[in-house]
């Protein structure tokens, strides 16, 4: 087996590189489903008679059931078939979604809300799981598809809002419901079982920690988990409301689902240029670096209007995202392939049961303060999660410098 010190120069099969092809499509499917509703929640105020503040409060089940239902994902993943449970993940998506396109109330809309959040959770335990295993972890390939995973976001906003102008809300729904079942077709169809492959897998992991720095990297991975979850959903889910009421006095949803888009295109970009640096430094310093620019990315937006608030927002986002290439290095060079799945089921956990946090935030003090409040709560929490990296790039940095010092002769 390769160890993760020689993934930079793995090149995957013909075989790996059509998983690749699926894993990168639904990374971009699952981020773009649980952003529909964050958009089109603006013009459901006027459908319903509805405050912001309640509606957006709808969809906290859907979040919480991502971050919540991403345990049993992992563990499943590991112990029956990675394979089978992203083909669980596209067709589960897909129905859930239609669910919500035709959803005649907001109680049964909850539901479906529910549903997809269930079926979402599935990608990033799993689909980042066999990624890694595929790619053998190239840099390239894990920014790749971190771009894919930004890139839905990033259209999020602004397909939703096309369709729910140009349709009404339910399309924004029902469009991706059907791309998400032909494409679960399509992979049962292309991609082989791997059942038989769930007990085979390597058990060590490529560098292994002394319990005392295992249990305070553990610590400071749920820290900036945590940290990183709230600051991400903040950003992505309320960044909507946000050109439409600072950007302007008053926006159209369309125009504000657009600005947002251009906004969050920023991290695809962040991204790709993460991917080649990562293969130049260590991944561990350059963490710490870019949490670091997200803080003083949203510090700014904390007090800035109009256009500065929009390239402080841009900063921001590149930040969020290009972190996420470096963590994923990070944690999978400690961790063993054979309990991969499990352990960023526990990461995606706390990563996504943070949008709970982020959505009674928002709607708390936007209903208290408006956004410069929910804006300067998000830096405080950004910079708690450079800290956290602060503190893992020591631990790392040690740990890498004891494996590589000469060892005495016996």
């Amino acid at each position: 087996m390769m160890s993760i010190g020689n993934f930079a120069t793995a090149r995957p099969n013909a075989a790996a590189r059509r998983s690749i092809a699926f894993l990168n499509l639904a990374h971009g499917i699952d981020h773009f489903v649980l952003l529909i509703y964050p958009t089109v929640v603006i013009g459901l105020e006027t459908v319903y008679g509805r405050p912001y503040s309640d509606l957006i409060a709808l969809s906290s089940a859907a979040f919480i059931a991502f971050g919540v239902f991403s345990l049993p994902a992992g563990w499943l993943a590991d112990r029956w078939s990675r394979r089978n449970m992203m083909a669980l993940f596209y067709i589960g998506c897909g129905v859930a979604l239609a669910a919500a396109a035709f959803a005649p109330n907001l109680p049964v809309l909850a539901v479906a809300l529910f549903a997809l959040g269930m079926f979402a959770s599935i990608y990033h335990p799993v689909g980042m799981a066999m990624l890694i295993e595929a790619s053998q972890a190239r840099g390239r390939t894990l920014a790749f598809n971190g771009v894919c995973g930004n890139l839905g976001v990033s259209l999020a906003a602004g397909v939703s809002a096309l369709l729910a102008t140009w349709f009404g809300w339910r399309a924004a729904f029902l469009a991706p419901a059907a791309l998400a079942l032909a494409t679960g077709a399509l992979y049962l169809r292309l991609v082989p079982d791997d059942r038989h492959r769930a007990g085979g897998r390597v058990a060590t992991p490529a560098v292994q920690l002394n319990g005392r720095a295992a249990v305070v990297l553990f610590g400071l991975f749920i820290v900036i988990a945590l940290t990183a979850g709230t600051v991400f959903n903040v950003l992505t889910i309320a960044l909507p409301k946000i050109v439409d009421e600072r950007l302007a006095e008053r926006v159209p949803l369309l125009l504000a689902g657009s600005v947002a888009t251009a906004v969050l295109i920023c991290g695809a970009l962040a991204q790709l240029c993460v991917g080649r640096l990562v293969e130049r430094f260590t991944a561990h310093g350059l963490f710490a670096v870019i949490t670091g620019l997200g803080f003083l990315g949203n510090l700014w937006a904390s007090y800035a209007d109009g256009v500065p608030l929009m390239i402080a927002l841009a900063i921001a986002v590149a930040a969020i995202y290009g972190q996420v290439t470096v963590n994923d290095m990070v944690l999978a060079r400690y961790t063993a392939d054979a309990w991969r799945g499990r352990v960023y089921a526990v990461r995606y956990f706390l990563l996504f049961v943070s949008a709970g946090i982020a959505i009674a935030m928002i709607s708390f003090l936007h209903e208290h303060g408006g956004f410069a409040v929910v804006l300067a709560a998000n830096a405080t929490i950004a910079l708690a999660m450079f800290l956290a990296t602060l503190g893992l790039a020591v631990v790392v940095g040690n740990a890498e410098a004891r494996r590589a010092a000469p060892q005495p002769a016996k």
